[in-house]
């Protein structure tokens, strides 16, 4: 597993700035996506100057204008999973399941919502009668096991439901099936979607190849966790979600490339960045397989990404923290004041910003 280490750095950030109430900002709630845009390469762009601040105003279908021919995009092919099923416990209470991941054939990690807990031992009726068993608890999550005859990946899809975000208030809709997913998702296991790649479309990814704009996928496959909001007083005492990670000989071999030539690695969602910060702990990236709990916050230093391609994130979030990390924090809440004086739309099926 690997794990953050932000001992030493270059950032221009202060970083006198670790409380978490230094990472707020004001949202109305009617700026919150409620639902996608007809169009996934409608949505609007705020593009910044890591290095000014300066801001620019544009759209998702600008993006291949905006890079230039060598620069490198660093997708997520992760695949949202319907991950939130329903049941009742043994003594008649209701029950949400969100399943964090599937552990075995058999056996899931999940989150649990209840008037009341139950026991370890106890049985969790599901759609079709199936009863899971409640093994224990770790933490926040619930580890369940399925009868030996249920295949959990084949009961998910059969029964599950698209595990859209708490603030996205809504029962899911027939669309959310495809609209909460990649064009290019491949690999199975997310319960939340890299929704900064959610914008792009056949015809955008056609018009950045003959632009000369490459392309490479590594897999992170996102945790309901990165919805968990920092608690403690001081962010760095924040403990991070572990996620599942990929990255192949094949795209580190390509980002080595891209470097040599004078290109620039562009993240294409927190998630990517930090598939690529996780492979680069040793100053450069190399082939990872595993997890991660990497957290990065100001004062940590990013060794593989040049750009970052990201939706709004939550105020007092490990997603916001990181992006202040990347881009400073204050240049990136003045973007967010502009961004909600301007009317985009925030997190996951709102609006995005691209920091080169």
């Amino acid at each position: 597993m690997t794990t953050s280490s932000c001992a030493s750095s270059s950032s221009a950030e202060l970083p006198g700035h670790f409380k978490a109430a230094d990472f707020e900002y004001d949202l109305p709630p009617e700026r919150i996506a409620k639902h996608p845009l007809p169009d996934r390469g409608a949505s609007r762009l705020l593009v910044m100057d890591r290095a000014t601040g300066a801001l620019q105003d544009k759209g998702v279908r600008d993006l291949p204008d905006l890079l230039a021919p060598g620069d490198l995009l660093v997708l997520n092919d992760t695949r949202v999973i319907p991950a939130r099923l329903f049941g009742r416990k043994s003594t008649g209470g209701e029950v949400e399941v969100l399943m964090e991941r599937q552990l075995s054939r058999q056996r899931i990690l999940a989150q649990l919502r209840f008037s009341r807990p139950p026991a370890p031992g106890s049985k969790l009726t599901l759609s079709d009668g199936v009863q899971v068993e409640v093994e224990g608890r770790e933490e926040r999550f619930w580890t369940l096991r399925f009868p030996q005859e249920t295949d959990v990946a084949d009961f998910l899809e059969r029964h599950g439901q698209v595990p859209l975000p708490p603030y996205i208030d809504r029962t899911p809709e027939p669309q959310d099936r495809d609209r909460y997913q990649t064009v290019y998702a491949q690999n199975s296991g997310a319960v939340a979607a890299p929704t900064a790649g959610l914008h792009f479309d056949e015809a955008l990814l056609h018009r950045l190849d003959e632009k000369g704009i490459g392309k490479i996928f590594v897999t992170l496959h996102v945790g309901a966790g990165t919805f968990q909001p920092i608690e403690s007083e001081d962010i760095r005492d924040h403990r991070i979600h572990s996620e599942r990670l990929s990255v192949d000989a094949e795209a580190c071999a390509r980002i080595e490339q891209t470097r040599e030539r004078g290109g620039r690695v562009i993240a294409v969602g927190t998630t990517s960045a930090r598939a690529l910060e996780s492979a680069a702990q040793s100053g450069r990236v190399r082939p990872f397989e595993g997890e991660t709990d990497l957290y990065l916050y100001p004062g940590c230093t990013f060794a593989a990404t040049d750009g970052l391609m990201t939706n709004f994130h939550l105020p007092r979030s490990s997603l916001l923290v990181m992006i202040c990390a990347f881009a400073g924090r204050d240049a990136t809440l003045h973007a967010y004041r502009h961004a909600v004086d301007t009317d985009y739309r925030f997190y996951s099926y709102g609006d995005a910003m691209l920091i080169l």
